[in-house]
């Protein structure tokens, strides 16, 4: 594939008031999101759960795409229709997460590594078969005493640069996601500092491996104060650090920003969203790409009654696409 079409299909994931819905957690996490709400982890109920999300009406006005996890990817709805193909039809790009996961990286406590690399070839030439046109890897940074070190930021940034150039390799889009996690009691300067770090290691790596930046697509954490920080930054400081964190690392190249919500509030992930928007123009499109945020409430009301429930369940995934919508162009507001 040319770099120019994997920079259309990049361009169509960041369109404007578009972003992307991730179900993409593994069998482990969904056990955990299913037993908190009370429903059985089976393989059936986890397709069906994906069916409800991927077919709710209207879903492609304010979705681009969706990661999908590799159970996900291979299933159909009931009706024997490919999700894959159900995505296509409503102009919903297929992605898919390929990681597998993080492990203690050795030598340093408190510190991880995604792994995934062997084999990794392979299974993109696989997924782009099936039709997947982009992938993603998570990295995972924590901050704590004397963390992350130097050695963290760097082994997890040379990883997601391998996979990077793996998947254009492939011809898939590859998102990469330096998530600097929300657990402590760091304030938003301590998290600016790693975050900074990190999208400066993870840019350096990705040219060493002759990515091609206008190709790829970064999927970012806010900067934010840590979730057990007594002084919480407000909705425009995050705004104006993250903004400032950015500019000041990611090449103006890069087709798109889109953002987790990473333990954020629905409301909280939206509400930053919309405030960096309207802080605009940017030298990329900032939009989001949430999982939780966009599925928590609909999962509640589809474990309540799975049948009785599932239209509305539909509405809520249809309502929070369309704040979230709104928020990548900087037009939401709390009555939205």
């Amino acid at each position: 594939m040319s770099i120019e079409q994997l920079q259309d299909i990049a361009r169509a994931m960041v369109a404007p008031g578009k972003g992307i819905i991730a179900i993409d957690e593994s069998n482990a996490t969904c056990k955990k999101r299913f037993d908190a709400v009370g429903v059985e982890c089976t393989e059936e109920n986890r397709r069906a759960y994906r069916e409800l999300l991927l077919s709710t009406p209207g879903l492609s006005e304010h979705i681009s795409g969706a990661i999908l996890y590799d159970e996900t990817i291979r299933q159909s709805r009931k009706d024997g229709t490919p999700f894959v193909k159900l995505m296509e039809q409503q102009g919903i790009i297929p992605g898919i997460k390929v990681d597998k996961g993080t492990v203690p990286l050795a030598g340093f406590p408190g510190e991880v590594v995604t792994e995934g690399l062997d084999g990794l070839r392979q299974r993109l030439e696989e997924y782009a078969r099936i039709g997947a046109k982009f992938a993603k890897w998570r990295a995972v940074i924590h901050i704590g005493e004397d963390i992350p070190s130097g050695t963290c930021i760097e082994a997890n940034c040379h990883a997601l640069a391998r996979y990077a150039a793996l998947c254009q390799e492939q011809g898939l889009v590859p998102m990469v996601e330096p998530e600097v996690l929300m657990d402590g009691d760091h304030d938003i300067e301590v998290c600016y500092d790693v975050t900074e770090a990190t999208l400066r290691s993870l840019f350096g790596a990705l040219y060493e491996q002759n990515v091609m930046i206008e190709g790829t697509i970064l999927k970012a954490s806010m900067v934010i104060s840590g979730k057990d920080c007594p002084q919480q930054a407000t909705v425009e400081e995050v705004a104006e650090m993250t903004l400032r964190c950015l500019k000041a690392t990611v090449p103006a190249l890069l087709p798109g920003i889109v953002f987790l919500s990473g333990g954020q509030s629905d409301e909280a992930a939206t509400a930053h969203l919309d405030a960096m928007n309207r802080m605009g123009p940017h030298p990329w499109p900032l939009s989001f790409s949430y999982g939780r945020a966009m599925q928590q409430a609909a999962l509640k009301l589809w474990a309540q009654d799975m049948t009785g429930n599932y239209a509305a369940a539909q509405r809520a995934v249809a309502q929070r696409a369309r704040e979230n919508g709104l928020a990548a162009l900087g037009k939401w507001s709390k009555a939205a």
